[in-house]
């Protein structure tokens, strides 16, 4: 029969055979390798992989990326949530949101014409942009009052570059680390918010309830979803956003643009491809194109 001091003594060594067995977290990258990185990022090559990261290690890793691209792509104009959506934070294997910096270089008109090949491993998805009105955004628990903050509802088609040699290894503080994949987006026409309470209330509704279809340019359906995929209603993203912003000293501002993340599945690009993405459901919503050559 095992004494007390031997069953301490197996559980011990239990511990720590399974940290042992545990990888190693990758730490903060150094100067050198995220310069290594951005170089990368320029010349559309996939970047060495990261993997295994912690939470501070990535935000201190986001932190050097972001200064670089800072000095490319211009100031900043707002920020991104992303793994919003349960079905994407399976593919990440990470069970909550993540958060990157958007620049103004990096946001284009609908009807842009992008290079299919614009990143080291391109894709594009169905998105949503909102417009900050109200540095009271930063304070918002609820859908409402997040819709009470904003002036502008914005169509929108992310184009991110998972951008490293083996994007599955990533997970979701490797993808905080490359700022979310941001690199360019097509913004469309801006649905403006009503003044009034009703008309507040039936587009809080219509958010939630809408579906986002994408198609191409021949009419073919190439993904859908639901408004309430993200989080249950899409303006929860910026209420975990105005949070997450918060732990790290950052407020959002008046005319900040907000990526709200996925509607659909991350799908490559093709040369020769039209995308169109549609919101029906949304009263004044006007499909946003890009094509890719």
């Amino acid at each position: 029969m095992h004494t007390k001091k031997t069953l301490a003594a197996v559980a011990l060594g239990t511990a720590i055979a399974v940290l042992s067995a545990a990888p190693a977290l990758a730490a903060c990258l150094s100067d050198e390798q995220v310069a290594d990185f951005a170089a990368a990022l320029e010349a559309h090559r996939p970047a060495a992989d990261i993997e295994n990261m912690g939470e501070t290690d990535a935000s201190c890793t986001r932190a050097k990326l972001n200064a670089l691209h800072a000095r490319k792509h211009g100031p900043v104009v707002g920020y991104k949530a992303g793994l919003t959506n349960p079905a994407v934070q399976k593919r990440f294997n990470y069970d909550q949101p993540v958060w990157g910096v958007l620049y103004r270089d990096m946001v284009l008109d609908t009807g842009a014409v992008v290079d299919a090949a614009f990143g080291a491993r391109p894709l594009f998805e169905a998105d949503m942009l909102v417009r900050v009105k109200s540095a009271d955004i930063n304070a918002a628990k609820t859908p409402a009052e997040v819709l009470a903050a904003i002036d502008q509802v914005i169509p929108f088609i992310e184009l991110p570059d998972l951008a490293v040699q083996t994007p599955p290894k990533l997970g979701g503080p490797g993808l905080a680390a490359i700022n979310v994949a941001a690199r360019l987006g097509v913004k469309g026409v801006a649905i403006e918010v009503p003044a009034d309470s009703a008309g507040q209330a039936v587009l809080l509704q219509s958010l939630r309830d809408m579906t986002v279809v994408m198609k191409d340019g021949s009419g073919n359906e190439l993904a859908r979803g639901k408004g309430s995929d993200i989080l249950e209603h899409p303006l929860n993203a910026v209420v975990w956003l105005a949070a997450a912003l918060g732990k790290e000293g950052i407020a959002m501002k008046p005319g900040d643009l907000i990526s709200l993340g996925s509607f659909s599945p991350l799908l490559p690009p093709k040369a020769g491809q039209t995308v169109l993405v549609t919101y029906e459901g949304l009263a004044r919503a006007q499909p946003v194109v890009v094509s890719f050559k």
